[in-house]
């Protein structure tokens, strides 16, 4: 069976020349006018005429744009980055049209990404050298992983981090990534803070707690910020080690994710895991820092797209089944589970549970049941007189 190849971006520090680096800064800045102009052409269309612009009028606008002696300084950078940008505000709309996405924003100098777009036509790869259009030498990059052999870049996108840092990511297709040979396992996976992930295989991983590390440093840096004048090099200076603190948290994090769900995929044909609503969680103003360190939404998008890329399947469990109340032996459904209660007795088989062990367990169960009978997982009002549907599966496990 042919399988078509995954295009994966791989991403890589370089360090500019001034002058490639004042290219780029350029650059930067004619993608976000570019874009804010179409967004307010197209917000102006359709507040006075309710009419919708598409992606060929404003690329006839950006034509237009050039011309005028206000704008003539568009032409000092290539044209591509500034069509894609075009591009992408086309899909934001798309996006939004489709409600799943909110309305468009306009881009800001201080706090949107610094980023720029190029395709085929705009930069030269060969040899392992890349040189982008306007520049007369090839971006000094540090190539701190191979490429495909034989990979050829469609779209090279170069970006600038709050820290100062510059990066470049080349999207290619990789014919390494391959559906992994289909295993019998499965694995229930239970959130936490206490404890990052809780396996019904009964490990736990710690969590590392990467913002709690830096805690006093990133205090101290800001509050050295908070001194400095507005607009002076100092308070610039200042920002740039805040940025560092807040870059190196960041990298800590993702490395440390990227290895949990590359071994859970690798080991896994099925893990399940529960459909928690982040954006709702951080509402609690007590736990929000824990919850954002921990970082669930980054866990679950890369335990998701790596599943897809090795034939692997995640089942999200509905976010309002009891999977810490109910018994995972006999299925009692326990009336109150306070979060500070982490090992609790079933009232129904006197059991003694481990809350986090207990959840992945009934996540697991609930997850096989579901992918096995297609029945939903709802909250269960009452304790039940025979086996839930999440008991339908067994997970021949000895009380």
């Amino acid at each position: 069976m042919d399988v078509t190849p995954v295009r994966r971006a791989f991403k890589y520090r370089f360090h500019p020349t001034d002058a490639q680096a004042a290219e780029l800064s350029r650059t930067f800045g004619c993608v976000r006018k570019v874009y804010n102009l179409a967004l307010a052409a197209r917000t102006q269309a359709w507040t006075l005429r309710a009419e919708r612009i598409n992606y060929n009028a404003t690329s006839a606008m950006l034509t237009a744009w050039k011309k005028t002696e206000a704008l003539a300084y568009l032409n000092d950078v290539s044209s591509v980055p500034l069509q894609q940008a075009l591009r992408h505000l086309q899909a934001a709309f798309t996006a939004f049209f489709a409600k799943r996405a909110k309305y468009p924003r306009f881009k800001s100098r201080k706090k949107s990404r610094r980023s720029a777009e190029y395709t085929t036509s705009a930069f030269r790869f060969r040899d392992g050298r890349l040189t982008l259009a306007k520049m007369a030498e090839p971006l000094d990059i540090v190539w701190s992983r191979l490429l495909p052999q034989g990979a050829q870049p469609s779209t090279v996108t170069v970006s600038q981090d709050a820290a100062g840092r510059w990066y470049v990511s080349l999207l290619v297709e990789d014919p390494g990534v391959a559906p992994l040979p289909a295993t019998d396992t499965a694995v229930g996976v239970d959130a936490g803070l206490d404890h990052l992930l809780t396996l019904s295989t009964g490990e736990k991983i710690a969590n590392p707690g990467h913002e709690r590390r830096d805690r006093a440093r990133m205090a101290k840096a800001q509050r050295e910020l908070s001194r400095k004048q507005k607009g002076t090099k100092n308070r610039e200076k200042a920002r740039r080690r805040v940025a560092r603190i807040h870059a190196r948290i960041a990298d800590r994090r993702r490395d440390h994710l990227h290895k949990l769900t590359t071994r859970l995929v690798r080991d896994n044909q099925t893990i399940v895991i529960e459909d928690l609503t982040v954006r709702n969680l951080l509402k609690n103003g007590r736990l929000a820092r824990a919850i954002s360190d921990a970082a669930w939404s980054d866990f679950r998008s890369m335990l998701e797209y790596k599943a897809q890329w090795y034939g692997r399947e995640v089942i999200a469990v509905d976010r309002w089944f009891p999977s810490s109340k109910l018994c995972s032996y006999c299925g009692a459904l326990q009336e109150k589970m306070p979060l500070h209660v982490r090992t609790w007795t079933c009232e129904g088989c006197g059991t003694t549970h481990d809350r986090d062990v207990n959840a992945s367990h009934n996540l697991l169960a609930a997850g096989l049941a579901v992918s096995a009978c297609g029945a939903g997982v709802r909250p269960q009002r009452s304790t039940p007189g025979g086996r839930p549907a999440t008991k339908q599966e067994t997970l021949r496990r000895e009380p």
